[in-house]
C-alpha cells in the first residue's frame, strides 16, 4: 500500500494534477479543463488572476467523499497544505493551512483559519462542523487573508458557498446507503415562487448505527452488543431571493442542524513504549469504558442572515447581517480505558480515570459587514468596507471519577464574550497591460472578556479581559507573461487576536496577540492548449508572539503561550490535466516545513514517563519538561498530497459510463509541542473508489463506492497525560448511491 501512496506523490510532484477532476463531464467537454472563477477577492474572477495560492475544491470530488457518511474532517489533504483533525467528534473541527492552527479542543479558542459560509464568518470550532450539503463551491485561500475577511485570519480561509435560488425550477435528490447502517440522504430544489421571488431549499440526513461494543461489563455498558459509533446528523437550509429590479436583490437565509451521535472513541494503550505502530491492544471495533456515557454528543444550531445588494451603476453596496445560535451537550471517557484494581493486569487498564463533558454550552454570534466596491473590469478597481462581530459563548463543564457516577466531582460554568470591529479597504490597478498592482489595509480592534467559577469541588473563580488593535496588509503583483502563464508575488501581514483559556480554572492563561508576515511567490498556467492546467507556490512565513496550546502532558492541563516565534516555508503544486481516452488525472503536493523559534520556551511531558522523550528535559521544581526549540508545529504534516484518476466512457444515446479513484496521503506528523518516538508518524494515507452509470438526458446516475479502500487503520490524535491512549480515522465505508437531477 506504501506503494499506491508513493505513486500518488510522485504523480503530484510531476503536476498531472489539481483537485479539480472532471467526474462529471463527458469525454469530449473534458478535452479542455476549462476556466474556475472564483470570488477569493469579493468579486467574480479566474482563480488565474488572484494574486496568491488558492484552490477551488470540485463539489464531485467532495460529493464522492462524502457518500460514506464522512463528515468535514474528510477535508484534509484534498487541497495542498491543508489539514483538518478533531477530538470532539463530528462537531467541532479544527482547521489548518500551511501548517498553521490551533490544537486546543476548547469551543471558546480562536483558530488562524477562518471558515466563511455564505458570506458569513465561523469564528468558533463549535460552528465550523456545520455538514457540506447542496454546495456551489469551495475555495481555500492561503496565506493571511486579513484585508477582506473578518477576523482571525492570519494563516487563511476556507470559503464555502451554497447553491441559490435562480429564475428556472430545478433540483436533485440523493440517496447513498451502505455498511455500518449508513444512509445519507440529500436534496435540493429551486422554486421560482414569482418573476422577482425565487426559494432554494436543501436538506442533508446523515445515518450511522452503533458498530463498536464496548466490552467492559460496567452498569451503563451493553457487553452483549454494539452501543457505540452511532450518529445522526439532519441539517435543512431555506434561501429566498428577491429581485425586484436590476439594482437590488436581496438574500435572506434559514439554517438549521440537529445532531446526535458517539463523539471520539479514545483507546486505551493503543501504542507501546519507543513504537508509534498500533500493538495488539486495539481493536477497531472494541473498547472498554468505565466511563463517558457512551461518549454521546448533542448538538442543536440554527442560524439567520440577511444579504442586500444595491447597484448604483458604477459601484455596488452590499450588507450582511448574520446570527447563529447553538446548543451541545456531551460526554467522554477520556482516559480510554478502565482503572482500579478490579482491572489490575489488563491491557485496558489506566492509571486513573478521567472522563470530563460539557453538560451545556451556548454559543450566540452576530456579525455585520457593509462594503462598498467598484463595478466592471476597469484600469483602477476598489472596495471599502467595516466589519463588526461579537459572540458569547456560556459553558458548563464537568469532570467526574470514570466510574459511571453521575455526579460530578467538579463542575465549572465559563462566559466568555468577545467582540471585534474594523474597517478596511482594497485596491488593484492595472499598471500595464500586463502587469497588476494589488494592495489592502485593514484595521482591527478586539477585546475578549472571561469569567469563571468551580460551583461543584473546590471553589475558585477567575475573572480576566484581553484587548488589543492592530493593522493587517497586504501588497502582491500578477504578471501576464502569455495568455496561458500568469505570475504573482505577494507580501501580507496577518494577525491574530489575544486569547483566553480558562479550563483549568482557578488558574488562568492568556495569550498575546500573534502577528504574522508572509511572502508567497508562484505561477499559474494552462498548458496543452488548454488540456492542462498547473500551479505553483514558493512561501516563507513567520509569526512574532506565535500562540500555542500545551494540552494534556503529565499535569493534564490545557494552557496558552506564546513562544517568541514560528516559521514555516514551503512548496504547493496543484493541476490537472486531461489524458484523453475519456481518463482526467488530478490532485496536489505540498511540503511544508514549520519550526518553533524560542530557546526558552518549556512545555509539559506525557504522564508517568510513559513516551519517549527525543527533546532536551530540563527540571523545573521537580517536574521535567521539554525544551521545543527547533520542533515542528503539532498537527503539521511535512508532506501530504492528493490524487485523484477518473474515466468517462460514453455508451451512446446520452448515457456513460464512469470510475474514479481518488488517495490522499500525509506524512511527518508530530502530535504534541515535544517531539517523541511514539506520537510522531509517518505515512499515512487513504484511498476511496467510485464506479457507475449515468445517463444525462434523464439526470439519472447510479454508481457503488468505498471508502478507506484498504482499511487503513491511521492514528489521528493522541491522550498523553496516564497513558498511551490515541484515536484513529473512519473504517472502510462501502455502498451504492442514486440520484437523480431534474
Amino acid at each position: 500500500m506504501k506503494r499506491i501512496s508513493a505513486l500518488a506523490v510522485s504523480a503530484s510532484t510531476l503536476a498531472l494534477l489539481l483537485a479539480t477532476p472532471a467526474f462529471a463531464q463527458t469525454a469530449d467537454e473534458a478535452a479542455s479543463v476549462g476556466d474556475i472563477v472564483v470570488t477569493a477577492q469579493r468579486r467574480s474572477e479566474s482563480i488565474r488572476d488572484v494574486p496568491f495560492a488558492v484552490t477551488a475544491m470540485n463539489i464531485e470530488t467532495l460529493e464522492a467523499v462524502n457518500a460514506g457518511g464522512a463528515d468535514i474532517l474528510a477535508l484534509a489533504g484534498r487541497v495542498p497544505s491543508l489539514q483538518v483533525e478533531s477530538s470532539n467528534g463530528r462537531y467541532a473541527p479544527r482547521f489548518y493551512i500551511r501548517g498553521y492552527g490551533n490544537v486546543d479542543f476548547d469551543f471558546t479558542a480562536s483558530q488562524p483559519v477562518s471558515v466563511v459560509m455564505d458570506d458569513v464568518v465561523l469564528e468558533s470550532v463549535y460552528l465550523k462542523g456545520f455538514p457540506l450539503f447542496d454546495i456551489k463551491q469551495m475555495e481555500v485561500l492561503r496565506g493571511p487573508q486579513g484585508t477582506l475577511f473578518g477576523r482571525n485570519t492570519p494563516a487563511g480561509v476556507v470559503k464555502v458557498d451554497t447553491v441559490k435560488p435562480g429564475s428556472e425550477f430545478e433540483g436533485f435528490g440523493k440517496l447513498a446507503a451502505g455498511n455500518y447502517g449508513s444512509i445519507r440522504a440529500e436534496t435540493g430544489v429551486t422554486l421560482p415562487l414569482t418573476e422577482t421571488v425565487s426559494l432554494r431549499l436543501a436538506g442533508l440526513l446523515n445515518h450511522r448505527d452503533d458498530w463498536v461494543n464496548n466490552a467492559y461489563d460496567a452498569d451503563f455498558a451493553n457487553p452483549n452488543g454494539d452501543e457505540l459509533g452511532n450518529f445522526e446528523d439532519r441539517a435543512i437550509r431555506g434561501h429566498l431571493a428577491w429581485t425586484p429590479n436590476e439594482r437590488l436583490s436581496v438574500l435572506g437565509t434559514l439554517q438549521f442542524r440537529d445532531y446526535a451521535g458517539t463523539g471520539t472513541l479514545n483507546r486505551a494503550n493503543a501504542l507501546t513504549k519507543g513504537s508509534n505502530e498500533l500493538n495488539d491492544n486495539y481493536d477497531r471495533e472494541t473498547v472498554y469504558y468505565d466511563g463517558g456515557r457512551n461518549n454521546f454528543q448533542k448538538q442543536d444550531t440554527q442560524s439567520q442572515s440577511l444579504q442586500v445588494a444595491y447597484d448604483f451603476g458604477t459601484m455596488t453596496l452590499t450588507g450582511v447581517v448574520g446570527s447563529y445560535q447553538g446548543e451541545s451537550m456531551g460526554n467522554g471517557d477520556i482516559d480510554g480505558g478502565v482503572s482500579g484494581a478490579a482491572v489490575a493486569g489488563q491491557p485496558y487498564r489506566t492509571p486513573f480515570a478521567v472522563e470530563s463533558g460539557t453538560n451545556n454550552s451556548d454559543l450566540v454570534q452576530n456579525t455585520f459587514e457593509l462594503r462598498l466596491a467598484s463595478n466592471g473590469d476597469n484600469r483602477l478597481n476598489w472596495q471599502v468596507g467595516a466589519f463588526m462581530f461579537n459572540d458569547r459563548f456560556n459553558l458548563v463543564s464537568n469532570t467526574y471519577n470514570g466510574t459511571g457516577n453521575l455526579t460530578p466531582t467538579k463542575q465549572t460554568d465559563i462566559v466568555q464574550k468577545s467582540e471585534s470591529w474594523s474597517v478596511f479597504g482594497q485596491a488593484n490597478y492595472q499598471l500595464t497591460e500586463a502587469l497588476k498592482l494589488t494592495g489592502g489595509l485593514r484595521y482591527t480592534e478586539d477585546e475578549r472578556t472571561y469569567n469563571g467559577s468551580i460551583t461543584i469541588g473546590a471553589p475558585g473563580t477567575g475573572e480576566i479581559a484581553v484587548a488589543d488593535e492592530q493593522v493587517s496588509w497586504d501588497v502582491s503583483a500578477l504578471y501576464e507573461v502569455n495568455p496561458s502563464w500568469n505570475l504573482f508575488a505577494r507580501i501580507a501581514h496577518g494577525y491574530r487576536g489575544p486569547s483566553i483559556q480558562g479550563r483549568n480554572l482557578p488558574v488562568l492563561t492568556t495569550a498575546d496577540s500573534e502577528t504574522a508576515m508572509s511572502y508567497e511567490a508562484g505561477f499559474k498556467a494552462r498548458l496543452w492548449d488548454g488540456r492542462a492546467r498547473l500551479n505553483a507556490t514558493a512561501y516563507f512565513y513567520e509569526v512574532d508572539d506565535m500562540q500555542f496550546t500545551a494540552i494534556g502532558g503529565i499535569d493534564n492541563s490545557n494552557r496558552l503561550l506564546n513562544a517568541k516565534k514560528g516559521e514555516g516555508k514551503g512548496i504547493e503544486i496543484d493541476g490537472d490535466v486531461y489524458l484523453g481516452a475519456g481518463f482526467t488525472v488530478a490532485g496536489g503536493f505540498a511540503w511544508n516545513k514549520t519550526e518553533i523559534k524560542d530557546k526558552d520556551l518549556l512545555v509539559a511531558i506525557c504522564g508517568n514517563h510513559l513516551c519517549t522523550i527525543t527533546d532536551p528535559i530540563q527540571n523545573v521544581n521537580g517536574t521535567d519538561r521539554a525544551a521545543i526549540n527547533g520542533n515542528p508545529f503539532p498537527n503539521a504534516p511535512e508532506y501530504s498530497g492528493n490524487f485523484t484518476l477518473s474515466y468517462v466512457r460514453s455508451i451512446g444515446n446520452d448515457q456513460e459510463l464512469f470510475a474514479a479513484t481518488d488517495w490522499v496521503m500525509q506524512k511527518d506528523t508530530n502530535l504534541f509541542l515535544y517531539e517523541s518516538k511514539e506520537f510522531q508518524f509517518g505515512t499515512q494515507f487513504e484511498g476511496g473508489l467510485r464506479a457507475g452509470w449515468r445517463d444525462l438526458s434523464r439526470g439519472l446516475e447510479a454508481a457503488a463506492y468505498v471508502r478507506n479502500i484498504t482499511d487503513e487503520d491511521n492514528i489521528i490524535g493522541a491522550i498523553d497525560f496516564n497513558n498511551l491512549t490515541v484515536f484513529v480515522n473512519e473504517p472502510r465505508m462501502y455502498g451504492i448511491e442514486v440520484s437523480k437531477r431534474f
